[in-house]
């Protein structure tokens, strides 16, 4: 079995800050780790290969300092890591990504099973999934939260808002994961020394399988236009008049705070 999990590394955005003049990141002094969302996908096909066997792949969108993530799944017991980056990727949205995905795994040639996180913690749209079935004509299963092979078929139990849903899935698919899919395992320490001295692969736009028009900036239709981050309330007032007299109060308050 061919297993790919796509991984993306992110700023960790518990401590992530917005400069409020230019409405972007603050990646300065933010460490950058694998998006969480995407750990479990990588779980979940380390323990398929694991307890079926499987070959494990893992690739990442992104600049040269992303091999760090991909070591860090290698330290995990994946097999293989792949790298794609180019000049051309540079601004890419969601479908653009999606697309530079696709060919990279088009590229690539046959597997069994897509794995990635329902979402990316710095961009909350949880499209990039969906998008590389789309690309690949293949059948998707997202919000998985749990994963059973049942010979040729995949029994997949799919979350709901106010349940579950059980699938029958052939392969190849791709399934998009929750954090309820599992827990990941930490790096392995003899892996941690084999992977610093495995190779990653890098793959540029030249290499893919995909039209460069449909890459980066010019293949997207979608722009952030500002950040930014909810200011904090100042601390409330509490008002002891009667229910006539207060709401005067607040009227007054209302019109001094609005101009109105």
């Amino acid at each position: 079995m061919n297993i790919i999990v796509c991984v993306k590394q992110v700023p960790d955005t518990a401590i992530v800050k917005i400069d409020p003049k230019t409405g972007t990141l603050i990646r300065e002094g933010v460490p950058s780790i694998i998006n969480p969302e995407d750990k479990h996908a990588l779980e979940e096909a380390l323990a398929l290969k694991d307890k079926y066997g499987a070959h494990v792949t893992v690739i990442s969108m992104g600049p040269l300092q992303a091999k760090d993530a991909l070591r860090e799944a290698l330290s995990m017991g994946a097999d293989e890591a792949i790298l794609i980056t180019d000049r051309a990727f540079a601004g890419a949205d969601t479908l653009a990504t999606s697309k530079a995905l696709a060919g990279a795994i088009r590229t690539l040639g046959d597997f069994d099973i897509i794995f990635a996180g329902r979402q990316a913690i710095d961009g909350d749209t949880a499209q990039v999934g969906p998008e590389l079935a789309e690309h690949l004509d293949l059948p998707q299963v997202t919000y998985v939260q749990e994963v059973k092979v049942e010979g040729d078929y995949l029994l997949i139990n799919r979350a709901l808002e106010d349940g579950y849903e059980i699938l029958k899935v052939n392969k190849p698919v791709v399934l998009t994961a929750i954090k309820e899919l599992n827990e990941p395992r930490y790096m392995h320490a003899a892996l941690i020394f084999e992977s610093a001295n495995k190779e990653i692969r890098i793959m540029t736009a030249d290499e893919m399988d995909v039209d460069k028009k449909e890459l980066g900036l010019s293949g997207s239709p979608t722009k952030v236009k500002k950040s930014m981050t909810k200011e904090a309330k100042g601390q409330g007032e509490i008002v002891n008049l009667p229910p006539q007299e207060a709401a005067s109060y607040l009227l007054k308050k209302m019109k001094e705070r609005h101009y109105i």
